[in-house]
This record gives C-alpha cells, sequence and structure tokens, in this order.
C-alpha cells in the first residue's frame, strides 16, 4: 500500500517547496505530486515540515545509539571509529527499528595515540570504547591498524578495505587538546603513505585533527574530509584558503569542541523536547563535558565556520558522540545534530544551509547517493516536524514522526 504525506511545506534536501503531496511506496519515495493513489495511507502534516532523514557525518555508536539516533529522526549515522563495518551491520541493515550506519572501522594511529589518551588505563574500547559493541558477535576480527611506519600504513589500508570499512580514518593528534601533550602521532610519511594506498582503492579519506597545524598537515597530504575543526585559535586566511582551496570538506563538530571546552548540554537537555527522550544515564551525560581545553574559545569556533562558509567549503553535520559516559558528555545520539545545526546558525548559516548540511551535502560527500533528498527513488528515510526549519532551525525538534525505508517508526 502507497503511503501520502499531504499538506506538508517540503523541504527536499536543497529547497523549499510549499506543498506538494509526496507519494511513498515500499521503502522509497515514488514522487513528489501527482494524483493520489487509490486507497493510500493518508498522513495529513497541515502545520508541519517534511524533511530528509538527517545524517549525523560523525559518531562512534552500536545498536542502542542507533535506536536513539532514530528517535530524533537521524536515520543515518556515520561512524568515525568502531565496528559497523560492511560486512558486520547486516543485522541493521534491514532492521527499520534503527538508523543506518556507515563506518571507518578503527582509524590509522601509533601505538599508544588518539584516542587511548581518552579512557582510563582500565577501560576495554567497543564502538571508541562502547562496551554494548564489544559484547555482540562479530563476522570479521577488528582491524587495529597501529601504524609507525609507510610500509606498515600501506599494508594496513588493503586489510581495512577487505575487513569492510566504508572510508578510511586518520588520526593527526599530538594529545595537546586532550591534556596529553606528547602522545605518539602520525608522521607525515605515514600519512602520505596511508592516504596514497587508499586512493588506490578508490576510498574516501578521512582525517581526525584538532589542531590548525594538524589540518594544514592532513589537507597537504590530500584527505578529502575533515571529522572535526581545529579548537586552538582563531583560523587565519591561510588556512581557510588551503581548506578551500583543496575541496576538502569538514564536519565541524561544534558540539565536541564545545564539551573539550567544558560547556556541557544542559541547555539541549533542558528542552522538554529532547528531555523526554533521554534515559538517566543519557541525560547525565549531557549534562557533563569532556572539559579538556578550558581555554578554548567557542567564539573563534564559529568564527572560523562563518570563514568556511564564506569561502564555499562544504560543511557537515556531525558530533563525535559515542557512549552514555559523563568523560564523554556534551553529547547525545541524535539530539545532538539538532543541536549542531543550532549552533552553526549561531555562526552565520542560514536554517536552509544547516539543513542542507545534514541531509544532501552530507550524502553527497559520502557518496550515500539514495538519501539525503526528498526526490524520486531516494530511501523513505524521511523527518516530519511542527512548524518550519527553514526559518526557525530549533523546529527541527518538534518531531511529529520518522519513517526510516518508508516504515513509521513506532510509539
Amino acid at each position: 500500500m502507497n503511503t501520502v504525506i499531504i499538506n506538508a511545506r517540503v523541504f527536499d534536501g536543497e529547497r523549499v517547496i510549499p506543498s506538494a503531496p509526496v507519494v511513498l511506496q515500499g521503502d522509497r519515495i515514488l514522487r513528489l505530486g501527482g494524483v493520489i493513489p487509490e486507497g493510500a495511507e493518508i498522513v495529513d502534516a497541515t502545520g508541519a515540515t517534511l524533511l530528509p532523514g538527517l545524517i549525523d557525518a560523525h559518531v562512534h555508536t552500536d545498536e542502542a545509539g542507533l535506536a536513539m539516533a532514530l528517535r530524533f529522526g537521524v536515520t543515518t549515522e556515520l561512524e568515525m571509529q568502531g565496528v559497523n563495518t560492511r560486512n558486520d551491520r547486516q543485522h541493521v541493515t534491514h532492521d527499520d527499528r534503527l538508523a543506518d550506519v556507515r563506518s571507518s572501522g578503527f582509524g590509522l594511529t601509533p601505538p599508544g595515540g588518539h584516542p587511548s589518551e581518552l579512557f582510563p588505563k582500565d577501560f576495554k574500547p567497543g564502538a571508541k570504547g562502547g562496551p554494548g559493541a564489544a559484547r555482540r558477535p562479530r563476522i570479521d576480527p577488528l582491524v587495529m591498524p597501529h601504524v609507525t611506519t609507510p610500509e606498515e600504513a600501506v599494508a594496513f589500508v588493503p586489510r581495512l578495505v577487505a575487513a569492510g570499512s566504508d572510508y578510511i580514518k586518520f588520526m593527526i593528534d599530538d594529545g595537546s587538546i586532550e591534556g596529553h601533550p606528547g602522545i605518539p602521532m602520525l608522521d607525515r610519511a605515514t600519512l602520505e603513505a596511508g592516504v596514497a594506498e587508499a586512493r588506490k582503492y578508490g576510498m574516501l579519506t578521512i582525517a581526525h585533527t584538532l589542531t590548525i597545524e594538524s589540518t594544514r598537515m592532513a589537507v597537504e597530504a590530500g584527505i578529502q574530509g575533515l571529522a572535526h575543526l581545529f579548537m586552538d585559535g582563531p583560523h587565519t586566511t591561510e588556512i581557510v584558503d588551503l581548506i578551500a582551496g583543496s575541496g576538502v570538506f569538514v564536519v565541524p563538530c561544534v558540539t565536541l569542541n564545545a564539551s573539550m571546552m567544558g560547556i556541557t548540554g544542559d541547555e539541549l537537555a533542558d528542552d522538554p523536547r529532547v528531555a523526554s527522550r533521554l534515559d538517566e544515564k543519557w541525560e547525565r551525560t549531557l549534562r557533563s563535558s569532556f572539559g579538556h581545553y578550558p581555554q578554548g574559545r567557542i567564539e573563534d569556533v564559529l568564527a572560523s565556520i562563518e570563514a568556511l562558509r564564506e569561502a564555499g567549503v562544504d560543511l557537515l553535520v556531525g558530533t563525535d558522540v559515542s557512549q552514555p559516559m559523563p568523560f564523554l558528555g556534551g553529547m547525545a545520539h541524535g539530539a545532538s545534530v539538532h543541536h549542531e545545526m543550532q549552533y552553526l546558525v549561531r555562526a552565520g548559516l542560514t536554517p536552509c544551509e544547516a539543513l542542507r548540511a545534514a541531509t544532501s551535502t552530507s550524502a553527497r560527500r559520502f557518496g550515500l547517493l539514495d538519501r539525503g533528498r526528498i526526490a524520486p527513488g531516494a530511501r523513505a528515510d524521511l523527518l516530519l516536524v511542527d512548524g518550519d526549519p527553514t526559518r526557525t532551525i530549533s523546529d527541527t525538534l518538534s518531531i511529529r514522526a520518522v519513517w526510516r525505508r518508508g516504515t513509521r517508526l513506532g510509539p
């Protein structure tokens, strides 16, 4: 049976369509407009806006995280360190109670390098420390690419590809932002060798960078995406021009930067539209923060985003959310995507630009051409919200309904 959503304002991932029936057939969007099929289920969306399902372009997740994300209208999570690789997520692909997921597997880093410094010494990491992921039976053994030489980097890339990584991530971090200066870090030769090898396999390359210098190193090595925005100082014309000239995309993860600076997610947790969807552990986590870099200035981060926007850099919504543990605090699956969009608007993006960053731009840059748009043939991953988030971005939290592959999320 067809489902038809009528009387909604439609943001199709790029632009606003004042009102057009959206016809769903199975797990796909059949068309916008036209005659309503006889016998179709009608969803009257008067007063609401229909959006593509949102995409979080930086998470560390497990099944509980994917379920929570979907409750907030996030229909796809892109994992930047974890176990949800192509060979190990068949249980997720067809489960419409969970957001869909893609994953880098584990990022290339030296022994003792990032992210090992973030965790207590007796902590056993799963999905960036996720204990739930560690308990789930696995199909393939984990590929833990601890590398110190170009030769080791070259050898690990095909192993990650074979294990089902969807993109290859490189950790470029000396620990200075996290309060552990001097931890082992990839050197330039090792990074360049790994990036060149990934290119041979047609793999998208992503870099973890938190400083201006590591950002420069990543861009000069040919990285295609930055999983963070630097937070160690104000931007310069030189670094903005370098990023813009390279064509690299940036996932600012303002929510993470704020958390590193000691800014909690209290403002988000106080919103009843969020609080009603959080359990006690997640509320406590959201109200906490990393707090490792209190000398940082969120104003500098927002100004850098505005400069990148003006330079034409593709900005993607991502959060760096992981597990419900206060030492990983300030974020919550799904909820923080809405917070990130609010931060982007504070930085100077229009609401429509922030919505693109959470939908069509992320889908395009990660090659997920079946989502991020409301268009014929696209996945029926949809979010229906009361109000008009193309004018007031916080309206994205006024969630009326969520569909994943055409299946409406139950109560």
